[in-house]
């Protein structure tokens, strides 16, 4: 699955999210043991360079002067269900837009993806949905409010319990293995990270519109 075939790769490498703060965080247990304290919901938030979108009056000119309708994602929220095997998670925002030319009532569409991606990189779902925003004549800027859901397979976002075990096994001094941080082990480090799921919500944009929000 895609962002309009070369979009994508540059997403993902700019959507890259941190686990919200007290989640997925390493606590030393009295200085024996560690432990990984995870949850199954997603991170919640909008890559770089896709929470706003620029159309212009004519294709190809990218002059001020020709700019058409400016509109921006803001107030994400999201809320989240993880009591049963598919852990459902749904995101809200608004819509803030402005025109240039005010004369006459305007309906304005504007189109915005949601997107899970497993570990940082792998797509999970994605699908495109609309937000429409309406200018009543003469008037400038309009406000219009979406939603996004997704659900994730909690069995995907738990850790092994073998991998479990390795991470909050309690070590006593002189064991073998009481110097060793178990997270530093390549196979757990890949297990934690498969567990890592993001939702992630921004604007559809053509691979012309990323590169104008990218460059501007």
């Amino acid at each position: 699955m895609t962002f309009r075939a070369s979009a994508l790769p540059l997403i993902a490498m700019i959507a890259a999210l941190g686990a919200c703060a007290q989640e997925g965080e390493l606590v030393v247990d009295q200085g024996v043991g560690v432990t990984s304290v995870l949850t199954s919901c997603p991170a919640v938030g909008i890559p770089n360079y896709t929470g706003d979108v620029t159309t212009f009056r004519a294709e190809g000119n990218r002059a001020a002067a020709n700019l058409d309708v400016s509109a921006s994602m803001t107030n994400l929220r999201s809320t989240c269900d993880d009591t049963t095997d598919k852990v459902y998670s749904e995101a809200t925002f608004n819509v803030l837009a402005r025109r240039t030319d005010v004369r006459g009532a305007r309906t304005v569409t504007l189109p915005y993806f949601v997107t899970v991606l497993q570990g940082g990189s792998a797509v999970v779902t994605k699908r495109v949905g609309e937000v429409t925003l309406t200018f009543a004549d003469g008037q400038e800027r309009a406000q219009a409010s979406a939603k996004a859901g997704s659900f994730v397979d909690r069995a995907a976002a738990s850790l092994p319990e073998d991998i479990r075990e390795r991470i909050t096994r309690r070590r006593r001094a002189g064991d073998p293995e009481a110097a060793l941080d178990p997270l530093a082990n390549p196979e757990v480090r890949a297990a934690i990270a498969r567990t890592r799921f993001e939702m992630l919500v921004g604007f559809q944009l053509t691979e012309e519109q990323l590169a104008y929000n990218a460059t501007r």
